[in-house]
């Protein structure tokens, strides 16, 4: 079959024959995809109706988040009908040959005798939803994304910890009783929480995941790392897919239950799916990860090693996703630190030089994806993990110089994707843009990375733009978040971590110096639930040494600890630093 991509051409031969547009969104991970792709679509009967009726375009939903967000249904493969200008016509998802034979038909039919009929309807639907995306429509309507008819508050946070504690399993962990994802969100904003109230609900819901994780089937305990999800609630007959962020962030929850809670199991898990990242996914000729590995039953059910190798390893996707690969830097930064092991720091350090040279313009942002050239630029999800990353990077390091990226990344993202309510678009505005793709989103989820990488630029940058924006983003969900349930885990983490303002510790001295280094190491080792680290060398960094007050060097090498406009001590004691910074986040 030939297959186009999503662009112009494709609805322009639409156009010209007068036909509708067969859209198949896929995953390159997705067993029902392939199937579907190898079985269904290349039998003869279907392939000659698409060929005679259609306009056919293939996309890869993770390559292609933007369409996969207007245009999926039930989950990939979705088999989507459109007419010429990209509105939907009807949504399937996995048919056999006959069946979707039969809906082609079908479709095709209705819209070569009703074309006029289906314009008039499409065309009052785009008029409708051009006048809900006016900023007088958002403003005036309750129940519209985006609205300010509520405050932020702390009581955002406590009503989210209700709904984590109230839906989490009390026998397996995590939460769902039917399929199970680990939600390492919920996992962090629970930690956070116990840190913070002493909840013991929270600490054993984290305890009790993390413990029935690394021992379910969803945990390949041979090679390392987690597969996408489990089928039951006791984290077996798992999908043998692998995906590097949903790794990276799995990872990262078990480094900071090592840091808080010292159990050595936690540690190993972490290792394990480490080891896994960088044996299986890391392309050792650039230092960034694939995407993902594929689904294999057989392979992941083999229990040795030497099996395994004698039957061969799932094919890896080999695309490099830029938001993919930030999250796993901010999860290598932390194990460089929590293990103790700077080959996982300068893995990190690897793969945000390759993201910054290959999928960095200063005009655009980040690019998503890079298959030896980068593609789509400006998605929201891309800046704000790229954006959390390198505020990780600066902290763990010393180095400042990669702030002036942050900064674009955060500037332009307040230019090109802010909304009239103070949120987040998930893409550019594109006035070329047809059917679903001019809707543009405002995810929850999204918004809230982003709020939270803001409001550590903004104590890095001393920039206090950074937080407005950041309170901004946040406030246009006030009204909604609640029909999210224990979803929005990450946003409750933001909203917290404004109110309950990071411990800063500026660590003042010549970064390659001895004290000055142990001094950052010290830092950053224990458990602190929210923390921003920054080291300022009086010469290097004179122009943040003038915004701190410290424009000329000190005698000696000094860390001052603050929370807000407070400070509470200084010290040039790396043994002490850990408990001056609990005293601080505790208030006393």
């Amino acid at each position: 079959m030939d297959w186009f991509e999503w662009n112009d051409e494709a609805f322009a031969l639409a156009r010209e024959r007068g036909c509708p547009v067969f859209l198949f969104v896929k995953a390159s991970w997705c067993r029902w995809c392939r199937e579907l792709e190898d079985r269904v679509l290349s039998d003869e009967s279907v392939a000659a109706l698409l060929a005679e009726r259609y306009v056919s375009i293939s996309v890869d939903k993770d390559r292609r988040p933007d369409v996969e967000a207007r245009y999926t249904r039930g989950g990939w493969p979705t088999l989507a009908y459109l007419d010429d200008t990209g509105e939907v016509l009807a949504v399937d998802n996995f048919m056999e040959t006959e069946e979707l034979a039969t809906r082609l038909e079908l479709v095709a039919t209705y819209f070569a005798e009703s074309r006029d009929e289906i314009r008039e309807r499409l065309e009052r639907e785009r008029e409708e939803l051009d006048r809900l995306e006016r900023p007088e429509a958002i403003r005036s309507s309750p129940a519209a994304l985006g609205t300010r008819n509520a405050s932020l508050s702390l009581d955002i946070v406590d009503d989210v910890a209700r709904t984590v504690s109230g839906t989490a399993d009390p026998i397996h962990g995590g939460w769902g009783s039917r399929h199970k994802f680990p939600h390492p969100e919920a996992i962090d904003f629970a930690l956070v929480r116990w840190s913070q109230t002493g909840e013991q609900v929270m600490l054993d819901t984290v305890r009790r995941t993390l413990r029935r994780m690394q021992a379910g089937e969803i945990h390949d305990s041979v090679e390392g790392g987690f597969y996408r999800y489990a089928t039951q609630p006791d984290w077996s007959v798992p999908h043998h897919e692998k995906m590097l962020d949903s790794n990276a962030q799995r990872a990262f929850a078990y480094l900071d239950a090592t840091q808080a809670l010292g159990e050595e199991s936690f540690a190993r898990t972490a290792r394990g799916v480490l080891d896994w990242m960088t044996e299986t996914l890391l392309d050792e000729s650039n230092g960034a990860f694939r995407g993902s590995q594929d689904a294999d039953a057989a392979y992941a059910h083999l229990d040795t090693l030497e099996a395994r190798r004698a039957k061969g390893a799932p094919p890896c996707d080999q695309t490099i996703f830029a938001n993919w690969n930030a999250q796993a830097v901010t999860t290598l930064l932390k194990a460089g630190v929590v293990l103790d092991d700077v080959r996982w720091t300068q893995h990190a350090l690897d793969t945000i030089d390759f993201l910054l040279e290959h999928l960095f313009d200063e005009r655009t942002g980040m690019y998503h994806y890079f298959d030896g050239a980068p593609h789509l630029p400006g998605m929201l999800s891309d800046q704000a993990y790229t954006l959390q990353a390198l505020v990780a990077v600066t902290q763990y390091t010393g180095r400042n110089e990669y702030l002036s990226a942050a900064e674009c990344l955060a500037k332009l993202a307040v230019e090109h994707l802010k909304s009239d309510s103070g949120a987040f678009y998930d893409t550019r505005h594109d006035p070329g843009a047809r059917g679903g793709m001019r809707q543009r989103n405002r995810s929850i989820l999204e918004n809230a990375v982003m709020a939270e990488g803001l409001l550590r630029l903004s104590c890095l940058a001393h920039d206090p733009d950074y937080e407005d924006s950041a309170r901004e983003a946040l406030s246009a969900f006030v009204s909604d978040y609640r029909r999210y349930g224990h979803y929005v885990s990450g946003y409750a983490r933001a909203v917290d971590l404004l109110f309950n303002e990071p411990v800063r510790v500026t660590i003042v001295g010549p970064r390659e110096d001895p004290l000055t280094r142990a001094l950052a190491r010290a830092a950053l080792r224990p458990y602190v639930a929210s923390r921003v680290v920054q080291t300022i060398d009086p010469i290097e960094d004179a122009e943040l040494g003038e915004k701190l007050g410290v424009a000329r060097p000190l005698e000696g090498v000094r860390a001052f600890i603050q929370r807000g406009r407070e400070s509470y001590a200084e010290t040039s004691d790396p043994v002490r630093l850990p408990a001056v910074m609990t005293r601080t986040e505790r208030g006393s």
